[in-house]
Order: C-alpha cells, then sequence, then structure tokens
C-alpha cells in the first residue's frame, strides 16, 4: 500500500458568502463574460504592460498536475518580433487555407469571414504566446509534467477571463504547425506552442460576425442528474 507522505500545511483562505450573495455574484459573473467576443480589428492605444502581468499572475494561479505549472507565457510588444511572427503565421495559414483543410472546415469557417490575412499580429499592442512543457528541467535534472494539455487549457482560459475584466479584447490564434514560435522567441524543445492570443483594445468602428455572438443555451451544453 502506498504511504503517503505527511505535506506542510496551512490555513486556507476562503471566502464564505451566503447563498444570496452566490447567486448574485454568478450572475454578475454571467452578465460580464457572456460580452466576450474574439475580434480582429485592434485600435492603437497603448496598455499597460502591468495590466499583462496581473492577467498572466492570475493565469499561473490556475489548478496543474501535481502543481508542476507546466506552461510559459511570452509577451511579445517589439514590433520587428511581431512581424517576424506574421510572416510565419501567414505561410501556415495559407498553406492550410490552400492545401490542407478539408472542405467541410473552410465551410465551418466561412461564417467568421477568417482567411490566411493575419495583419491583426502587427496591429494589437500585444502578443501572449502560451507554450505547454513536456517537461521541465531544474538543476539539469529532466521532471516530468502531469496533464499538462488539461493545465494549460485551464491557464489559458483564466488568462482569456482575466483579460477581458480587466477592459481588453483578444484573440485566439492557432496556426498550426507553430513550431516556428519557438524559433521566433527562443524558447527550448522541451516547450511546445499552445497558442498564441493577440491582445489589444478594439477599434472604434471594430465589427465582428453575427454568427459569432450566438452561443449555445445551458440546455444544450449540460446534462443535469
Amino acid at each position: 500500500m502506498h504511504k503517503v507522505k505527511k505535506y506542510i500545511a496551512e490555513d486556507l483562505k476562503f471566502s464564505n458568502q451566503t447563498i444570496k450573495e452566490m447567486k448574485i455574484n454568478s450572475k454578475k459573473f454571467y452578465n460580464k463574460i457572456k460580452e466576450r467576443r474574439s475580434i480582429r480589428e485592434f485600435s492603437k492605444d497603448k496598455i499597460d504592460i502591468n495590466i499583462i502581468k496581473n492577467a498572466i499572475l492570475s493565469a499561473g494561479s490556475a489548478p496543474s498536475g501535481a502543481n508542476l505549472q507546466p506552461w510559459h507565457f511570452v509577451v511579445i510588444k517589439n514590433k520587428t518580433v511581431k512581424k517576424k511572427i506574421r510572416i510565419e503565421a501567414e505561410k501556415e495559414e495559407e498553406n492550410f487555407y490552400k492545401y490542407k483543410a478539408p472542405q467541410e472546415w473552410l465551410d465551418a469557417l466561412t461564417p467568421l469571414g477568417t482567411d490566411e490575412n493575419k495583419k491583426f499580429i502587427e496591429n494589437a499592442p500585444y502578443l501572449i504566446a502560451i507554450f505547454e512543457k513536456k517537461f521541465s528541467v531544474s538543476k539539469n535534472k529532466k521532471i516530468k509534467n502531469y496533464y499538462v494539455k488539461e493545465s494549460v487549457g485551464i491557464a489559458t482560459g483564466i488568462l482569456i477571463t482575466c483579460l477581458h475584466f480587466s477592459g481588453l479584447a483578444m484573440l485566439t490564434h492557432t496556426p498550426s504547425p507553430m513550431n516556428f514560435l519557438n524559433s521566433i522567441l527562443k524558447r527550448p524543445n522541451n516547450e511546445k506552442p499552445f497558442v498564441l492570443l493577440v491582445v489589444g483594445k478594439p477599434k472604434d468602428d471594430c465589427e465582428i460576425p453575427v454568427f459569432a455572438t450566438k452561443k449555445k443555451s445551458f440546455s444544450k451544453i449540460a446534462t443535469e442528474f
């Protein structure tokens, strides 16, 4: 039988709320988060880097397998670096749209109006490249990470949510493959690009596809027992 080692403990800091408070707060959260939209038209407004840092720290609070936190976030503001990323991303996207994507997939993308042109990569004030760590290295020792995709996915969701609550908009961009990000951003080969977040404020005349605003009801996405 596996013997569990005693761990160092501390008192849990938890805010107890009444049922009424919980209902009000959950409704407030839903009303705010349902306004979140993916955008492709960004303003040139400057963004305080501390907003980005706070969002990443929030993402870093996510649960992860064995609390090994198998993620790394790269914040990109430099125009030259953004241009390099756009060039490589558009190469992959052109290949996707012309040769790789099945017609069924292209049909699904039609209502969103997407194509291989990714000018938003250069136009947005910030990019956040999120990497998943297949394993970590500490003092020349290889450390296996667990539930990597699940952990990084949860952290990414928290990051997106925090950015939205901070008054920013974004787009999740996933050109495939994304190995060029390792080269451009000088990340080691134990890290794999998970998603590229394009972050900023929307242009005053920013428009989004109506199709993208249609979200499924509770009964369509959940089951109760």
